[in-house]
């Protein structure tokens, strides 16, 4: 499947290593790696994706930072407590809000990626100046379907607490539902078979953002450098 050769092809990539790595916390977690520490292009921050669960950090999105960062572009890679290692809801949402507070000045994009891309949505709302603006790739952008999804065997329920906590906490954590206070660009694949692409339709019929449709494109080509996804996604980052 499209998706599973791209993801192969983004993780056997080597690791790059930041060039400083900035405490916002005292958890192990609580960290943001600098790509392009000197860069004078955009500032971009950047969540990574995964379904929320410990078992994927940022380190698979590090050879990304660092082509982003050789393309002049300045790149805040935000790590956070995730499902199996202390966070879930709403500790990973605040551990991203405390993350874009010690950052300071607002960067010029906030970028996310699947799962990053709900809570770079999230952010989106619920800080005025949390960025120039939104971009964000095949994000799970409306919680309540991918619950009703089962999207990755039940990760919204994880992410949120259990079963029994899903639905009253769907007005503060589902994207659907929290209007977007800066200016939202999506892209999403059409052979993405991980985040459906009807969760990008439906939160940009709801809200108005851009939605540009990445032909035979699944969910992790974009974030490899040297793929055409790759190429479109600098292009809307500049």
């Amino acid at each position: 499947m499209m998706s599973d050769a791209e993801e192969k092809a983004l993780l056997t990539l080597e690791p790059v290593r930041p060039e400083a790595v900035e405490r916002y916390g005292p958890h192990p977690s609580q960290v943001v790696d600098v790509y392009g520490a000197e860069a004078t292009g955009p500032r971009i921050a950047l969540l990574h994706g995964g379904y929320w669960r410990e078992a994927w950090d940022r380190t698979h999105l590090s050879p990304f930072a660092a082509a982003l960062a050789g393309r002049g572009m300045r790149v805040d890679l935000i790590e956070y407590r995730r499902v199996g290692g202390g966070g879930g809801w709403p500790t990973t949402v605040e551990d991203v809000d405390a993350a874009l507070e010690h950052l300071g000045t607002p960067p010029s994009v906030l970028l996310g990626h699947s799962a990053g891309g709900h809570l770079a949505l999230w952010a989106a709302s619920r800080r005025e100046r949390a960025a120039g603006r939104a971009v964000v790739v095949a994000p799970v952008a409306d919680l309540a379907l991918a619950h009703e999804q089962r999207l990755s065997d039940g990760a919204v329920a994880e992410f949120l607490g259990g079963e029994e906590q899903v639905s009253s906490l769907m007005w503060d954590a589902d994207p659907m539902r929290l209007l977007p206070r800066i200016p939202v660009e999506i892209l999403h694949g059409t052979a993405d078979t991980d985040v459906p692409i009807e969760q990008s339709r439906r939160y940009c019929n709801n809200w108005g953002g851009r939605l540009h449709l990445l032909p035979g494109v699944g969910h992790f080509a974009p974030f490899t450098p040297r793929t055409p996804a790759f190429e479109v996604l600098v292009t809307a980052l500049k």
